[in-house]
C-alpha cells in the first residue's frame, strides 16, 4: 500500500463530479490512507454527507460552527485542528466559485477556512463547464493559484454533464490517486509548485513538436531490438511545456504512460515511423521548438523476417543485416527554416565522461542545445541528473525528480527562445 499512514482532507464543493470522489476515497483507503471529508453546502446538494461518512468511516464536516460528533476538536477550532493532522488538502471537485474564493483569500465556510489556515500542501481538481473553464477570469484565477503554490490537477477534457464537450472535466479517480501517490508515496519525488520556477506563460503562443520513449525495431513477428527508455522524462517535459503555455505535439514510441492533459499525442513504433511522423509534423505545424527526447534505436534489421526465426535454423540471427536509422534530430536541424532544436543524449559511464562527450556530439548534430544524462540507472526511474551543453560550455542541473528537471529545463529553453526572438 503506497499511502500507508498518510492522512488527507478531501474537500468537496458544488459539482456533479462529486460522484467521482466517492471512488477516490475508496481507492485512497485501498492504498492505506485515511480520509477526512469536508463539504461545502453546495457540495452536499450533489452527494450526501451520509454517503461520504459511510465511505470514509469518519463524520463529515461542513458547518464551521459545530462539530459533527463528540470526536471533533474540543476547542471548536476545526478550521485549525483538522489541517494540523493531515498531510495535504485535496479539493475535488473544485468549482470555479471556490477557486475564485481561494484567490481572494475568502473564508466563508469551513473548507475555505481550512485552505486559508493551512501549513500543508493544497491540491485542487477543477471541475466545471468548458465555457466557465475558458473564461479569462477563471484562467487568471488558476494562474494566480499556481503562483501561490497551489497544485492544479487537471482538468481533463471530454463529454460533460451539460451535454457539451471540452476542457473542464474533473480528472478520473485513478488519475487523482496517482497524483497523490507521486507526491506522498514511499518514492515520492514531485515537488510542489511553490518550489518550482514560475514558467506560466513563458511559451505562450509557441508550438512545440517533441519525441519521447523508445523505438522498437522488429526482427521477426515476435522479436525486436529496443532500449530501456520509459518515456518518463519526455512526458514530464511535455507537461511542463504545456504549463508554460505552449501547444505541444508529443510523438512517442511504445510506452505505458498516460498522455499529459492538453497535450496532443501521436504513437509510433519504429525509428522510421518516428522519423516520418516528425517530418510531417514539422512541415505542417512549423513549430518554434523541436525537442528530441526519444531514445531511437541506432540500427534496424534490413529485412525483418515474416515468420518467427527458429533456433533450429542455426545462425540466422547472426546473419541478419543491419541498417542505421535516420538521425531525426539532425534532420530537423538541417531543414529549411529549422525550429530551435534541443536534443537529449544518454551515455553510460561517469559524469565526467558524459561531459567530455557532449560538446563534440552537439557540434555533429549542429544544434544549439544538447541535454545529457547518464544511464542505465535513470531509465524508468523518477530521478535524473542533466547536463546542458551549448556553444558557451556546460551547465549541470543537480539530481532531482524528472518533474522538477522538466520545469528547470523549460525555464532555460524559454530564455534561449526569447533571445532568438
Amino acid at each position: 500500500m503506497k499511502l500507508n499512514h498518510r492522512h488527507f482532507i478531501v474537500g468537496i464543493t458544488g459539482g456533479i463530479a462529486a460522484y467521482k470522489t466517492c471512488t477516490l476515497i475508496r481507492r485512497l483507503q485501498d492504498e492505506g490512507a485515511s480520509v477526512q471529508v469536508v463539504m461545502t453546502e453546495a457540495g452536499s446538494r450533489f452527494v450526501s454527507a451520509l454517503t461520504f461518512q459511510a465511505l470514509s468511516g469518519r463524520p463529515v464536516y461542513g458547518d464551521a460552527w459545530s462539530s459533527p460528533s463528540q470526536s471533533g476538536p474540543a476547542n471548536g477550532m476545526a478550521h485549525i485542528d483538522l489541517s494540523r493532522e493531515a498531510d495535504a488538502i485535496l479539493v475535488a471537485p473544485a468549482s470555479a466559485d471556490f477557486l475564485a474564493g481561494l484567490v481572494q483569500g475568502q473564508a466563508k465556510d469551513l473548507l475555505g477556512s481550512l485552505c486559508l489556515a493551512r501549513d500543508i500542501p493544497l491540491l485542487v481538481a477543477p471541475a466545471m463547464n468548458r465555457q466557465m473553464w475558458q473564461q479569462p477570469a477563471t484562467q487568471r484565477n488558476v494562474g494566480q493559484l499556481r503562483k501561490d503554490g497551489v497544485d492544479i490537477l487537471g482538468p481533463g477534457s471530454g463529454a460533460q454533464a451539460c451535454g457539451e464537450t471540452g476542457d473542464g472535466r474533473m480528472l478520473e479517480p485513478e488519475d487523482l490517486l496517482h497524483a497523490l501517490m507521486d507526491r506522498f508515496g514511499p518514492n515520492a519525488t514531485v515537488t510542489f509548485a511553490s518550489t518550482l520556477p514560475n514558467i506560466r506563460g513563458l511559451l505562450e503562443g509557441k508550438t512545440v513538436v517533441m519525441t519521447a520513449g523508445p523505438t522498437f525495431e522488429p526482427i521477426d513477428p515476435v522479436r525486436g531490438i529496443t532500449n530501456r527508455s520509459s518515456g518518463k522524462m519526455g512526458f514530464a517535459l511535455a507537461a511542463a511545456l504545456r504549463d508554460a503555455g505552449a501547444r505541444v505535439l508529443l510523438i512517442t514510441g511504445p510506452v505505458s504512460l498516460k498522455t499529459p492533459d492538453r497535450v496532443a499525442r501521436t504513437d509510433v513504433t519504429t525509428g522510421l515511423e518516428m522519423h516520418a511522423a516528425v517530418r510531417s509534423a514539422v512541415s505542417e505545424l512549423k513549430p518554434d521548438l523541436f525537442i528530441g527526447v526519444a531514445a531511437v534505436a541506432d540500427w534496424r534489421p534490413a529485412a525483418p523476417s515474416a515468420y518467427k526465426l527458429k533456433k533450429e535454423s542455426g545462425g540466422t540471427l547472426a546473419e541478419l543485416q543491419w541498417l542505421e536509422n535516420p538521425d531525426i534530430l539532425a534532420d530537423v536541424a538541417q531543414g529549411p527554416d529549422a525550429p530551435f532544436c534541443v536534443g537529449f543524449a544518454a551515455e553510460t559511464g561517469s559524469l565526467n565522461e558524459l561531459k567530455e562527450r557532449l560538446p563534440a556530439k552537439r557540434q555533429r548534430k549542429n544544434i544549439p542545445l544538447l541535454v545529457g544524462n547518464i544511464g542505465p540507472d535513470t531509465f524508468g526511474a523518477e530521478f535524473n541528473r542533466l547536463v546542458l551543453c551549448d556553444a558557451q560550455g556546460l551547465k549541470e542541473l543537480p539530481q532531482a525528480s524528472k518533474h522538477e528537471l522538466a520545469y528547470a529545463l523549460v525555464s532555460d529553453i524559454a530564455k534561449r527562445l526569447s533571445h532568438e526572438d
